[in-house]
């Protein structure tokens, strides 16, 4: 299964790209979508534009962004919100299921605590991701949240089957 992760941002929102075999990921692509610094408007188009192009150059089968944490910054908080709303948007416009991820269960399940520093992701990432080449870290936190989709997804998997074999 071909597992997209989203970090939205208004400036750079980050994606990445992994395909998931049984317990075993592999890396397929990551980078940022970059928006200019201008009116609103146009930079969640061009946030939109670029994440169409992603989506359709790599054709996941699932998705999965990351929540958005409330700041003490009212209105940067809105306008991340509106950029996340594109995250949301471009993956539900294609058809795929999407998870949605509190950035401590990203961290978590990647690094094994809640409170993981940058540094510490990128470490994991590359980790379970050998041989990765991280297009920042904003890519990284994206890859992150595909691994911890991953992860979810396998969960979701086992008990649907223990379930399943129960009731038979």
């Amino acid at each position: 299964m071909r597992v997209l992760g989203i970090d939205p941002g208004l400036r750079n929102m980050g994606w990445g790209i992994i395909d998931v075999d049984g317990s075993r990921l592999s890396h397929v692509a990551n980078g940022i979508c970059k928006s200019q610094a201008g009116d609103l408007a146009p930079r969640l188009l061009s946030l939109y534009e670029q994440l169409t192009d992603v989506m359709h150059r790599y054709q996941p089968e699932t998705a999965a962004v990351e929540q958005t944490f409330v700041n003490k910054d009212a209105v940067g908080t809105l306008k991340l919100g509106q950029a996340r709303g594109i995250a949301l948007l471009v993956p539900a416009k294609a058809g795929l299921e999407i998870g949605e991820y509190a950035p401590n269960a990203v961290k978590k399940t990647v690094v094994g605590v809640g409170h993981a520093a940058k540094a510490q992701i990128d470490h994991m990432v590359k980790i379970q991701l050998p041989g990765v080449q991280i297009a920042g870290p904003d890519a990284a936190d994206a890859l992150a949240i595909a691994i911890c989709h991953a992860h979810h997804m396998q969960s979701a998997n086992h008990l649907s089957r223990a379930i399943a074999k129960a009731a038979s």
